[in-house]
């Protein structure tokens, strides 16, 4: 009798979690990423999100040429003045942002945000910010420090601001004269398990685009890698790239 109980109980028990709505795993492993933290890797496997420093540069709609082409996603930390005015490149802004790419921010002038007062870091990431607004609306809500620089009063400051912070995970080398074959060696070192890169690389040199890209693509679409943005690849979701808001553009002519 007594083990007849237990197994009716047991019974019982199972039928009631059975009957409890399932928790969904996406949900349980999803993380949002946090303000002021920085962040070095996606946090999902099966992706690389494809970063570009620098621009935007000559090279910028041909590279977004070359991803659409691709149904690949990229992400673009821009400044403001370091290859030219920004505002000069109105049209490949444009261009990115129709596309769905991400676009998020690499400060106003590139300099050494970890020596920088916590006034000058507010007005290097404001700058951008304003001219953003004025070319398509936005204002990004990821970013990228200048030399990966995050000492001094930067991250509190990109607490304050809520911007996320990206560094990376491989390293391409194009900024120290390696060449896109070199890089390609980096990136088949690093493999494809785990979870997805987030590497270093700078739309403003012509082998980073016409020739490691290409190869990143095909590098990816073997691994079977899906090419997405950096806070796709971090489980955020696309209305999560911007900051919230209706932000009023400003009428030209616009200078920096």
């Amino acid at each position: 009798m007594l083990t007849s109980t237990i197994a009716t109980g047991l019974t019982l028990l199972v039928a009631g979690a059975s009957a409890l709505p399932a928790p969904n795993p996406v949900e349980l492993i999803r993380r949002a990423p946090n303000p002021g933290i920085v962040i070095t890797k996606c946090t999902k496997p099966g992706v690389i999100a494809l970063a570009y420093d620098d621009g935007p540069y000559t090279y910028t709609s041909t590279l977004i040429d070359i991803l659409d082409k691709a149904d690949a996603k990229g992400t673009f930390f821009w400044t403001g003045t370091l290859y030219g005015c920004i505002y000069k490149q109105q049209s490949a802004v444009e261009k990115a942002f129709k596309s769905g790419h991400q676009i998020a921010s690499h400060s106003w002038t590139h300099g050494h945000m970890g020596g920088m007062s916590a006034a000058n870091i507010r007005t290097e990431m404001t700058k951008v910010e304003d001219a953003l607004v004025n070319m398509v609306g936005i204002k990004p809500a990821y970013m990228r420090p200048p030399y990966l620089e995050t000492s001094g009063q930067f991250l509190p400051v990109m607490k304050e601001l809520n911007y996320k912070v990206i560094t990376n995970d491989v390293d391409s080398g194009d900024w120290n004269n390696q060449s896109p074959q070199q890089s390609q060696s980096v990136f088949t070192r690093a493999g494809a398990s785990g979870n997805g890169h987030i590497p270093l690389m700078h739309e403003t040199y012509a082998g980073t685009v016409n020739t490691l890209t290409p190869w990143l693509i095909n590098w990816a679409k073997t691994n079977n890698l899906k090419m997405v943005t950096v806070a796709d690849c971090l489980g955020d979701t696309p209305e999560n790239m911007y900051k919230p808001g209706n932000f009023t553009r400003k009428t030209g002519p616009y200078n920096c």
